[in-house]
């Protein structure tokens, strides 16, 4: 609820909170400090590094789903909220929104999926 809620919110690059803007790392850093009171710090590699791995198919809300979209692994990252979906601050566009696992440009950048949950 907390990603969702964060629709619309403008783009900065090292953005960490909504008032200022946020990036993708900042997004998600923003949502799990918020709703679960846990501190993820670094970028979108680092928040990767320390997270559990989990199979695309054994997604559930709050896991992350991350993408290579800079030619780089783990450049991306998004908040899996269900049904296929995503809430991610892509730098194109300028706004958090969600969008599908399935789209085809996302499809074939996802690389790995972690979870901070048991």
């Amino acid at each position: 609820m907390y990603a969702l809620s964060l629709i619309d919110t403008g783009y900065r690059f090292g953005g960490k909170n909504p008032e200022a803007g946020l990036d993708c790392s900042g997004m998600v850093s923003y949502v799990f400090a918020q709703a679960v009171g846990l501190r993820l710090q670094g970028s979108a590699g680092d928040i990767a590094r320390h997270g559990h791995a989990v199979s695309l198919s054994q997604l559930r809300p709050g896991d992350l789903v991350f993408f290579n979209t800079l030619n780089r692994s783990y450049s991306h990252v998004g908040i899996y909220i269900g049904n296929d979906r995503f809430a991610h601050a892509p730098s194109t566009g300028g706004k958090v929104r969600l969008d599908s696992l399935k789209n085809g440009w996302y499809a074939s950048r996802l690389e790995a999926a972690r979870t901070y949950f048991e």
